[in-house]
């Protein structure tokens, strides 16, 4: 086996940097911040939780447990600012010619918070989780084109996958993929080689943990105690930033952006990234199955007002697949949909399906003023004849409950690191039953992205992930109006660097990247 560093690793200053052009990784330098200050407590006020989770990385998928699992635990990569791959536990990395077999050198010295040093088993252990028939993982479906991992050396693993893929070190950065104590199931315990250590945490009421001594990673976890509080309501979370109970909040409501903009002591974090907010139909219920019905869904949305009304133009348009212009392979060719009622109207009448009513559940949960998005949705589908009968449903379980259970549901999606993990994780007749929320089944998707993970030419992987967001768009079940900017506010005496745009909260590791300034 060629094994190539130079050429295939994704590493912060080598010649790497070509390597994650080309994967479509930004290579943007990280910006110049002041030094960062020790100490204090920082309290985060977070939507979007559940009372039934727990701290197996498996089945994490809120983003209370996001952040509360990067306190705790490390990736192999972490993804960094601008999308850019850096060396976590993993130091560095590379693959054969070809792409299938990948090898992972270990940091040396790292120690669990139980004392426990970590070695390859640990890592082998943490990968094998999302594999095989007994896995629960949420990844399950993207961790089945690994067919071994195996320790090489005491901190060597390698990773032998199915088919090519380029762009495979990205997969081990996802929320899902941290790394856990060989052997030890008792997730709970919080046990993890991150820069805090468990105090306390009740699901669906809050967590703290407090900073660990020995953390391995210089020049982060800064506070001495972190704090969780999950706070559903945005108005809730909104005023008790203003009256100083909390330090940070996620889910800003768009609608009152710039009043919080203004109000002095406060600082809003606006980000531009991948995010979409969107309406789901299960492409194997009626009467989503017929095509026609889809795209009439599609047809019946007035996008601009959307934008204007919901997001108080923090966003722009979006054209019912996931791949923005924060992605290298963005299509920018796509015809993009627009209001049509009549257009709908006659998609309906030709499959049966004129004046249907179609129920829509949904939830603030997934995004601030989704049950607001779907009464305009349904007041603007009326115009072609379309009932659509808004269901509200608890927030609390919606992720459990309704998502993907639904014939239509609401639904948000915060993008992944590159266009293959997006597209296989929500789009892939391997994710059907996992997080192919929609169920969708396209034989024509499915052999361009299996065709564009292993290209290795630029100008025809391109091609190909064009033709996957054309599929999409014209074919699939998501009608997604709108991409929305991640709306976050601190006080104004938390400091921070670049801000990360793949998840809100800094890719869901303010805890370790923010400070306090005085």
């Amino acid at each position: 086996m060629a094994f190539e560093l130079n050429r295939r690793s994704l590493l912060l200053g080598t010649g790497a940097l070509g390597t994650a052009a080309a994967l479509g990784l930004s290579t943007r330098p990280l910006l110049a911040q002041a030094a960062p200050v020790r100490g204090g407590t920082l309290r985060i006020g977070i939507a979007d939780f559940n009372t039934a989770e727990t701290l197996d990385p498996q089945v994490n998928e809120s983003r209370f447990m996001t952040v509360l699992q990067f306190q705790l635990r490390n990736c192999l990569v972490e993804l960094g600012p601008g999308g850019v791959l850096v060396p976590e536990l993993a130091t560095e990395w590379g693959s054969n010619d070809d792409s299938t077999v990948w090898t992972f050198k270990l940091r040396d010295g790292v120690e669990f918070h139980n004392g426990k040093t970590l070695t390859a088993d640990d890592v082998v252990f943490s990968l094998n989780l999302h594999r095989g028939e007994a896995s629960v993982s949420m990844v399950k479906s993207l961790m089945e084109q690994v067919i071994d991992v195996k320790a090489t050396g005491p901190l060597e693993v390698t990773v032998t996958l199915a088919g090519p893929n380029a762009s495979f070190p990205a997969l081990t950065s996802l929320f899902n993929v941290l790394i856990v104590a060989a052997d030890d199931t008792n997730f709970d315990a919080g046990n993890g080689t991150g820069g805090y250590i468990l105090e306390r945490y009740e699901p669906g009421v809050g967590s703290s943990v407090t900073r660990n001594p020995n953390y391995w990673k210089e020049g982060r976890a800064h506070f001495d105690r972190v704090e969780l509080r999950a706070i559903a309501d945005v108005n809730a979370r909104t005023t008790a930033l203003q009256t100083g109970e909390i330090d940070a909040m996620n889910g800003v409501d768009s609608s009152t952006a710039d009043l919080l903009k203004a109000m002095p002591g406060v600082s809003l974090l606006q980000t531009q990234g991948k995010v979409h907010y969107a309406f789901s139909m299960n492409c194997t219920a009626a009467p989503f199955t017929d095509p026609d019905v889809r795209m009439a869904m599609k047809l019946a949305i007035n996008r601009q007002e959307i934008l204007d009304k919901i997001l108080n133009g923090y966003g722009s348009l979006a054209n019912d697949q996931p791949i923005s212009t924060a992605y290298v392979n963005f299509n920018p060719n796509l015809e993009q949909h627009v209001y049509d009622p009549e257009k709908a109207r006659a998609l309906l009448r030709k499959a049966g399906m004129e004046g249907a009513t179609v129920p829509l559940h949904v939830a603030d949960t997934p995004f601030t003023g989704a049950t607001d998005m779907a009464q305009l949705y349904a007041a603007q589908a009326a115009a072609a004849g379309i009932n659509i009968e808004v269901k509200r449903e608890p927030e609390d379980g919606y992720w459990s409950n309704i998502w993907g259970k639904k014939p239509m549901f609401a639904t948000r999606w915060s993008g992944r690191a590159t266009e293959d993990l997006m597209l296989s994780l929500a789009y892939s007749r391997e994710s059907i039953g996992t997080w192919n929320e929609t169920s969708w089944d396209n034989e024509a998707f499915n052999l361009a992205l299996v065709a564009a993970r292993g290209e290795k030419d630029d100008a025809k992987r391109k091609e190909l992930y064009w033709e996957c967001q054309s599929l999409i768009s014209t074919d699939g079940g998501m009608v997604a109006p709108i991409w929305a900017d991640f709306l976050n506010a601190t006080s104004d005496k938390v400091a921070h660097g670049e801000i990360a745009n793949d998840w809100d909260l800094d890719g869901g590791r303010a805890s370790e990247r923010w400070w306090f300034s005085a």
